[in-house]
């Protein structure tokens, strides 16, 4: 929901008929065109608050049991969520197989087909737009050379991204000057190319945790933790009891205000309304976790249409999850399974009477329905484990899939583990354990019936896991090579390109390297070749995949490879495939900070735009 303080034609451009101003206790009515439906809560684990009252007492009574004589934590420290593969025997029947993945229609490789990711950098097909902090160019790539457009400032944000729906960008960033994690969106009406416009700009005072593009409609998924509160500290007249006891009494004297994320509209000048919107219009409409030990925040899902007419809708839990998943129907939020807290008398801790983290080596998981504009929630559970990442997360025929770490409440081993939605609850379905003990997972990829895992601890096992029964998940065939995979990119049917680390046999990283695998055969996966990089690298995709990219019909894979702190240099790598070989170069593109924005960008046309800091340029294959 959106305070405007533009007027309304200023809302209307930006966002399409019908779209106003906020909804909620500032006495607005909700106009046509946008809505907060109350939340159906269909799950006996949320429930949603019966008055505003009993919504701030929930919060209240789950925030005491975490404060201390030193705030939050007790210790002074604020505890947060860790913050996105031929048959192989006639006896399998009709095996699982990999198959290919490319780059989405805006240039982006994404995690999954039809789900765009933002970017730096985003095309149309025929023009390419770039952001770099505060400045977004434009240019045109029909001609022999990518020539510049124009260039747009957008004052006030900083570590932007963006998604393109139709003629319209959506750009978020933090807001400037950087307060507690404030996030800035600005949407860019790009129907002229040669002249963008700022059609609008908002200011939600949470931190942006994802955005996600799902037919036209931008999910915004925003996190507002733990409170800045008036706490007290012990002194030399003030003993640990008696600041537990201040502490208590200012969380007590806390307001909703404190707890649900707000938004404003920016003018123009850059000047905000002084008078605050209230995201969430309804206090009914947030859910709450029955478990006291859920993690305490709130996680806030904003879905706009920035080019069409479609409702505009807000939906709130109160909880905190870093771990966010989308397929095209479904959105599921992860809490970490080091969540929950005691209080206990540390005998080494200087603050002996303190709050402090438990880990419990449990997950929670929230389940989301998609449907237009309209997030709903579905269902909910929990399970053993810890996932690492929203890659090591997939959906599929309606059966959520997890690779999950150990914890305290598993063995010494990796899992995958199916979860399908009974009425209100996500059940576990399915399980299969003891892969990788006493390692951990570094990537996953997923596909309609199977999973591919690598861990590592010395050696990297590459597991193939059969999904076909996701009652009964079974391990086909296991690959223990040196090094390991932290990105995992399918080719098609048969093979697989891995981008990581190598290493020695007793575990040491040398490099990045590139490794190709046959997986024709999933009871016996195969290492064809390997392309090693210099000395002590790093593959940019192994932290961002975004700076991988597929070239189905050249079978050519672009990577970027970096090394050094200071004097850093980075490269694109080229990899030309075939007879079951890769043949490697590599391309210096960029020095220094900017390593981390070079993107390699495919074309409908075949070409390949270079992304790096000098500007935009055709990459000569």
């Amino acid at each position: 929901m959106i305070a405007a303080v533009t007027g309304t034609a200023a809302l209307a451009t930006a966002f399409g008929a019908g779209v106003l101003v906020a909804t909620g206790d500032a006495g607005v009515s909700s106009p046509p065109g946008v809505r907060t439906p109350p939340v159906q809560l269909v799950n006996a684990d949320l429930t949603a608050p019966d008055s505003c009252e009993d919504l701030l007492d929930s919060y209240v009574q789950r925030a005491i049991d975490r404060v201390g004589p030193w705030g939050w934590g007790g210790g002074g420290v604020v505890y947060a969520a860790e913050g996105e593969r031929a048959a192989a025997s006639d006896s399998l029947g009709a095996a699982p197989t990999t198959t290919r993945a490319t780059n989405g229609d805006t240039g982006t490789n994404v995690q999954e087909a039809g789900v765009d990711e933002p970017d730096v950098v985003k095309t149309d097909g025929e023009h390419v737009f770039r952001i770099n902090d505060d400045e977004l160019t434009t240019y045109d790539a029909t001609g022999e050379e990518v020539v510049e457009l124009a260039s747009l400032d957008l004052d006030g944000i900083a570590d932007a991204e963006m998604l393109l729906v139709g003629d319209r960008l959506v750009v978020t960033g933090a807001n400037l000057p950087r307060r507690d994690g404030d996030t800035r969106m600005v949407v860019v009406d790009v129907s002229d190319p040669a002249a963008p416009t700022v059609s609008g700009t908002w200011v939600y005072d949470a931190a942006l945790v994802t955005m996600r593009l799902n037919d036209d409609v931008v999910r915004l998924v925003l996190s507002t933790g733990l409170p800045e509160l008036d706490f007290v500290t012990p002194e030399e007249d003030r003993g640990e009891p008696s600041a537990r006891r201040e502490n208590e009494a200012v969380v007590r004297d806390s307001t909703l205000d404190d707890w649900l994320p707000n938004v404003v509209a920016v003018t123009d000048d850059d000047t905000v309304d002084p008078a605050t919107g209230e995201l969430v219009a309804d206090c009914s409409e947030v859910a709450v976790p029955a478990d006291d030990e859920a993690a305490l925040g709130t996680m806030t899902v904003v879905a706009l249409d920035p080019g069409g007419t479609t409702d505009r809708t807000v939906s709130a839990v109160a909880t905190d999850a870093q771990t966010t998943y989308f397929s095209a129907d479904r959105m599921y939020l992860a809490t970490s399974a080091g969540w929950g807290w005691c209080c206990v008398e540390s005998l080494t801790s200087p603050f002996s009477d303190s709050t402090v983290p438990q880990v419990d080596g449990t997950t929670q998981l929230f389940a989301f329905s998609l449907d237009g504009a309209t997030t709903e929630y579905v269902a909910s559970g929990e399970v053993d484990g810890e996932i690492r990442d929203r890659w090591a997360m997939d959906s599929a025929d309606g059966v959520l899939r997890l690779a999950l770490g150990a914890t305290s409440a598993t063995g010494s081993f990796n899992s995958v583990v199916t979860l399908r939605e009974d009425d209100d609850e996500l059940v576990e379905v399915g399980r299969l354990d003891g892969l990788g003990p006493h390692e951990d997972i570094r990537s996953v990829r997923w596909f309609d019936d199977l999973a591919i895992l690598v861990t590592f601890r010395q050696v990297d096992p590459l597991y193939a896991v059969d999904l076909s029964d996701v009652e009964e998940p079974e391990s086909l065939g296991m690959l223990k090579i040196p090094g390991y995979s932290e990105y995992l990119h399918p080719l098609g049917a048969d093979r697989m390109i891995g981008v990581g680390q190598d290493a020695t046999l007793a575990g040491t990283t040398t490099g990045a390297q590139a490794a190709l695998f046959d997986v024709t055969d999933l009871t016996d996966p195969r290492r064809l070749d390997t392309v090693e990089y210099p000395r002590m690298s790093q593959a940019g995709a192994a932290t961002d995949p975004r700076q991988f990219t597929w070239l189905p019909e050249q079978r050519i894979a672009l990577t970027v490879v970096s090394k050094g702190w200071e004097g850093r240099t980075g490269w694109v790598s080229v990899l030309r495939l075939g007879d079951g070989r890769m043949e490697g170069e590599l391309l210096p593109v960029e020095y220094g900070d900017e390593i981390a924005e070079v993107r390699m960008v495919p074309l409908p046309s075949g070409r390949v735009v270079l992304v790096t800091g000098d500007g935009l340029s055709f990459l000569d294959l």
